[in-house]
């Protein structure tokens, strides 16, 4: 009978699912399962050098990709999940995440990358656990929410901005149609 020497688990270690799904949905997306483009359009993809990824469509990456990867199919919370894990937004233009241990053909990486701890300063001193000490549940719960909040505040700042954006296209594309149409009237009364 072998006796195993070795220091490692029982249980290979394995990154987190959130991770390996990610990058599930990104490698398949590659092999052109249909996953990263529908029909002749990409939907999610490796950026160009391969150092993060794009989320080109949102609402039919939601629609489309997260139901199939996961429980739910709300691009927010997959954002959330992905700010958990450090990565940040690198575009404001697009919907393009990087993390420094999340790149193409390095599957191996995964496994480095932690979710972020919660930063001590952002609480009072008495949330804060002792070392002899843990939070009970309910202090547990109120941290999470305060931290989702912070997010949900700083998403919606960019939801706000993005909706200034298309306002400010639409009305440049209304102008153009009225200046190159013809009938001013018409087109300005359509909006």
């Amino acid at each position: 009978m072998e006796t195993n020497n070795s220091s490692q688990s029982p249980k290979a270690k394995a990154p987190a699912p959130f991770l390996a799904k990610t990058y599930a949905l990104l490698e398949e997306g590659e092999e052109g399962d249909d996953n990263g483009s529908y029909g002749n359009k990409k939907i999610v993809s490796w950026n160009a050098e391969g150092t993060g990824f794009v989320v080109w469509s949102p609402a039919e990456f939601s629609e489309l990709i997260l139901p199939r990867y996961f429980k739910h199919s709300n691009f927010s919370s997959f954002i959330r999940q992905l700010n958990t894990y450090g990565f940040k937004k690198v575009s404001s233009k697009q919907w393009e995440f990087k993390h420094e241990k999340f790149q193409k053909g390095c599957k191996h990486m995964l496994l480095e990358i932690t979710r972020k701890k919660s930063e001590a300063s952002v609480f009072p001193p008495f949330l804060k656990a002792s070392s002899e000490e843990s939070l009970s549940a309910e202090e547990s719960n109120h941290l999470m929410l305060m931290e989702e909040n912070k997010n949900l505040r700083r998403e919606k700042v960019e939801l706000e901005m993005q909706i200034a954006q298309f306002r400010a296209m639409e009305m440049k594309l209304v102008d153009f149609l009225a200046e190159h149409v013809g009938n001013n009237n018409k087109i300005r009364r359509l909006c």
